[in-house]
């Protein structure tokens, strides 16, 4: 049985999220300086970490949020982690889609509870577990990735991170020949050339359904934009990008931060007409 299936069944064995931490999930250590390190608890496990070493026995058993003291005296926080906090940690081998636009793309493509939505681009997963948030136990999502290791690596992230979801449907196909099939409430594109794919997208979607595209250049924003004004089953299209800033708070020092997420990527949504 892989790790993954293994952590799997010891989320199933939980009986609700505030237990205390367990064998097999996955926790973010802090450091004093607030560095973040994303390990699995496993029993007699040790982790060696820029502050010492830290015993997954120290943390099992504990309630979530627990501190633990490293072997150099280091306090370190232990947290199940939040989506936001999860996906800049998310193992992967391909750019995982930001909280922040995965944020925008949930709520301007208005993905909601018992929805169906398809995706095409599944990568590590990281916008497939919003969707899954997003669509509910009454939704079902259909993910389509023409890479093979695409499709392992998120379902190891999905079966780790989310736990089952027995509404998700992972398909190893290209999209052209999948969407076709499908029919959807909403269709995401996190596809470097979405544009062939509005044909298929319009086929797909019912009459008031909702295309969302995930480009990072804008030399695929200015195809994308005139391959749906070539598609007159799409209309009134919008562009917009989201950049974020945090903000240092602290004692007699109020300020942004030094850096910033700024562009990752275009979200360019559109509706899908009746006729």
């Amino acid at each position: 049985m892989s790790e993954a299936s293994r952590a799997d069944d010891v989320r199933d064995e939980r009986s609700a999220p505030d237990a205390p931490l367990a064998a097999g999930d996955s926790v973010l250590l802090f450091d004093p300086k607030g560095r973040e390190y994303l390990r699995e608890l496993r029993p007699g496990r040790r982790y060696s970490l820029q502050c010492g070493v830290v015993d997954a026995d120290d943390l099992i058993g504990k309630p979530d949020g627990s501190a633990v003291r490293s072997s150099l005296g280091q306090v370190f926080l232990a947290f199940r982690p939040t989506y936001a906090r999860l996906i800049p940690n998310l193992p992967r081998q391909a750019q995982v889609v930001y909280p922040k636009d995965a944020a925008s793309i949930v709520v301007w493509g208005d993905v909601y509870p018992g929805a169906r939505v398809v995706e095409s681009g599944v990568g590590p997963g990281a916008l497939t577990m919003a969707l899954l948030r997003a669509v509910g136990p009454a939704g079902r999502l259909v993910s389509i990735e023409r890479r093979e290791d695409h499709v392992q690596m998120a379902r190891d992230n999905v079966a780790r991170f989310h736990g089952p979801a027995p509404n998700w449907e992972l398909i190893l196909g290209e999209a052209a020949d999948v969407l076709p099939t499908l029919e959807a409430d909403r269709v995401i594109l996190d596809l470097p050339e979405p544009g062939p794919l509005l044909p298929a997208a319009a086929g797909a979607l019912r009459p008031g359904g909702v295309l969302v595209c995930y480009v990072p250049t804008t030399i695929q924003l200015q195809a994308i934009g005139e391959a749906l004004r070539g598609e007159p089953r799409f209309v009134l299209p919008q562009t917009f990008e989201t950049l974020q800033r945090f903000w240092h708070v602290a004692a007699n020092s109020v300020r942004p931060d030094h850096r910033m997420v700024a562009h990752t990527g275009f979200v360019v949504t559109a509706w899908r007409a009746a006729g």
